[in-house]
């Protein structure tokens, strides 16, 4: 199992630094180039043509990453993880490409962008209970509780399955940010889908197979060999491209490990990042004052004085102190 665990997030760190190089250039040349809000910190105008969707890079090797590692890789379990990391991938593709390469600065209209995440978010809901026999309880962080839902289940998963793929979406506005962040949570799920495939969680997808794991250090590797060419100054942005479908891969991750809710733990830095949104706005058209110097909550600490790479260490920390609860918070569910 440790074997095919190395493989998997080495073979894929090597593929993406291999594959880095070729595509960069290639999207340099296709004029694939970020465009800098006008409202954002002025320091990021700089960056402005910087080459965007590089998320093809690691979404390319974490699919091959994960094909030659996994036990079963046809089976219908990693179909789905791998499926919905690609679903939110393709929506996010799509996004981009309406804004850099149609050169329509909005994109996918935000109504747009939700529905077809809410569809994805009940699709992979479906499946998983469905098909895969996951039944439609879900775990209590830090107890042993199964909360039956029946039916309730599909609105909170798909609220909480897009809460979490756009939060990580917000939290890709620093070079290196969203792919350190998200290296750690997929290092956390790692441990967590060992831990269920060997204790077993009542889930008969991971009862009797590990590979669930393998996807996830599949990720590991491809999101540590991105920060090669997205850690400060970054040589490319993974875009919505990136960035949907690492929200996509933690999200199929968490329905298919009974870990919905404790997502919203391990992945405590996106949901800070995707408050202080929430809490600017509403403060600013209540009161028509800011909480925050700006939002998602990186950029307060940014205008703040704080370096990128000061706001990456201490968000990848508090992103390691959140897995490592993440983990504990799950581990009360295997008894």
């Amino acid at each position: 199992m440790l074997e095919r665990l190395a493989v998997a997030a080495g073979l894929t760190l090597i593929m993406t630094l291999a594959l880095g190089p070729f595509l960069i250039p290639v999207l340099r040349i296709l004029k694939f180039g970020q465009q800098i809000r006008e409202e954002g910190p002025k320091g990021h105008f700089k960056k402005a043509g910087t080459p965007t969707m590089g998320g093809l890079i690691f979404l390319t090797t974490m699919v091959a990453g994960t094909l030659i590692a996994a036990e079963k890789p046809t089976s219908l379990e990693m179909l789905t993880v791998v499926g919905s990391m690609l679903g939110f991938g393709l929506l996010g593709f799509m996004d981009d490409f309406i804004k850099v390469v149609m050169r329509r600065s909005l994109g996918l209209r935000a109504y747009q962008k939700l529905m077809g995440q809410f569809a994805l978010a009940l699709f992979l809901s479906l499946v998983a209970v469905k098909a895969l026999g996951r039944g439609t309880n879900v775990a209590i962080p830090f107890t042993a509780v199964h909360w039956e839902l029946g039916l309730f289940y599909y609105p909170l998963a798909a609220f909480i399955i897009v809460w979490i793929t756009n939060a990580v979406n917000l939290t890709d506005g620093l070079d290196g940010l969203a792919a350190g962040t998200t290296m750690i949570a997929a290092l956390a799920y790692v441990i967590i889908a060992l831990l269920a495939a060997f204790q077993g969680t009542g889930v008969p997808v991971l009862a009797h197979d590990s590979d669930l794991a393998v996807f996830a250090a599949a990720v590991v590797g491809g999101t540590l060999g991105f920060l090669r060419f997205n850690a400060h100054p970054a040589r490319v942005f993974m875009g919505d491209t990136g960035s949907l479908a690492l929200g996509g891969a933690l999200a199929g991750l968490a329905v298919l490990t009974k870990s919905e809710l404790t997502l919203i733990v391990l992945g405590g830095i996106y949901v800070f990042e995707a408050l202080s949104v929430i809490l600017q706005v509403i403060s600013f058209q209540t009161t028509g004052k800011r909480i925050f110097r700006m939002s998602p909550l990186h950029h307060h600490f940014e205008l703040g004085g704080w370096s990128e790479w000061k706001v990456d260490l201490v968000f990848w920390t508090v992103s390691l102190v959140c897995g490592i609860l993440g983990i504990m918070a799950y581990l009360p569910s295997l008894s």
